[in-house]
């Protein structure tokens, strides 16, 4: 089959181009044209080892000659595994396995409701922030406050309501307006632009959500995990949630989601509240199970630190040469240029020149390389990004 004719195979939901890929080793992709690409999109924060890891190969073919699935009306090891690592390097007592993102976020969202509807019929309500996303399923889009997500499948669900980040004012406003059962935040947010949120902005919302009986949970499926330089970025805060949503690199590149929450919360769940067949699959568990050991590490964290702020320190020199750039935004490695104009063009530039990068909103391109991306890849991705910079900038 022609390469142009690939698309004609699938749903027009991605604008895909090029060569398929077909192998990855380390922070690199290799294509059906043998050309070598650096990865700094990581499947979109998934690859949180980059490719082909030895200890997760190892892993999928251990698992795979064991069992590969069972569903959830019985227990199987790697998910008891995974959820008492994670419930031991968490604040959470259980653990909710779906398969993706989106399905963490509506199972927060029915977790938060239960509890909610037994204080009162009328506390069904949703906040979240401007230039958030929590997925594109019907409850996680209605909690995505961008409005160019919501086109075309209109109406979204009733009870969402949406407040400009960091704007205590008014998120105090709109929380006396309605009753509450549920405030979903990223703590910093990815594909809306790499926005921080305000360390006192956070604690106001523990503040006021435990005082009025709501639910605080953060989305950190792109920005946990190891990726802002802690193993959950709510660390950095000292804000503890009631719940929290993982996906991302959780299943070590296979489907595998998670809500981590407190035992009040999951104390109003009987069985058939809700359910997955496929989530917490024994492969992607025992993934997960094996990448946490690794990403948890205190050296592990502090190397992802340190190359996060070398790499910072290389895209912030570029401003000053480049008046297009912005700001330089994030933290550890999930970063973000920002620029004031729209950057599209530097995608497919910078793929062309073997650097793949991913865009976000407000003019913002992301790097989000391999946690395990070495210093002289970061090197090598700078200079592609600057000699891609230069032939449509200078």
């Amino acid at each position: 089959m022609k390469k142009k004719d690939y698309n004609d195979l699938f749903v027009p939901t991605y604008k895909r181009t090029d060569a398929p890929f077909i192998s990855g080793k380390g922070s690199y992709l290799f294509d059906s044209d043998n050309k070598k690409y650096l990865d700094f999109g990581s499947g979109i924060a998934v690859n949180a080892l980059g490719h082909a890891h030895p200890v997760l190969k190892k892993t999928i073919k251990e698992q795979g000659e064991l069992l590969l699935h069972s569903s959830n009306l019985y227990f199987n090891k790697p998910q008891i595994d995974l959820a008492e690592k994670l419930i031991k390097n968490s604040f959470a007592q259980k653990v909710f396995f779906c398969n993706s993102g989106t399905e963490a976020n509506e199972a927060a969202i029915k977790f938060a409701r239960k509890k909610a509807i037994s204080i009162s019929e009328d506390k069904y309500h949703v906040l979240s922030f401007y230039d958030g996303f929590h997925g594109r399923t019907y409850g996680a889009l209605s909690a995505t406050a961008q409005e160019k997500f919501h086109q075309g499948f209109l109406p979204i669900l009733d009870g969402f309501h949406y407040v400009k980040l960091n704007d205590i004012e008014a998120t105090e406003q709109i929380l006396k307006k309605y009753s509450f059962a549920a405030v979903f935040i990223e703590p910093l947010q990815g594909e809306g632009g790499i926005n921080s949120t305000d360390t006192s902005f956070l604690k106001f919302l523990r503040n006021y959500t435990a005082e009025n009986s709501i639910a605080l949970v953060f989305d950190e499926i792109q920005c946990g995990m190891g990726r802002t330089g802690t193993l959950w970025n709510y660390q950095q805060h000292k804000v503890i949630p009631d719940m929290m949503t993982l996906a991302k690199p959780l299943g070590g590149g296979l489907p595998l989601g998670a809500v981590l929450c407190k035992k009040e919360f999951s104390d109003s769940i009987t069985p058939g509240d809700h359910g997955t067949t496929f989530g917490g699959n024994p492969v992607s568990c025992a993934l997960g199970s094996r990448l946490l050991s690794i990403i948890k590490e205190k050296a592990f964290l502090k190397e992802v630190r340190q190359k996060g702020n070398y790499l910072k320190k290389k895209l912030s020199a570029l401003q000053s040469l480049y008046p297009v750039i912005e700001s330089i935004r994030g933290s550890g490695l999930l970063l973000g240029v920002r620029f004031t104009q729209d950057p599209q063009p530097l995608i497919p530039l910078c793929k062309e020149n073997g650097l793949i990068l991913i865009k976000a909103n407000h003019n913002t391109i992301r790097f989000i390389p391999p946690l395990t991306v070495k210093l002289n890849e970061i090197d090598k991705a700078v200079s592609i990004f600057t000699k891609s910079l230069k032939h449509l900038y200078s």
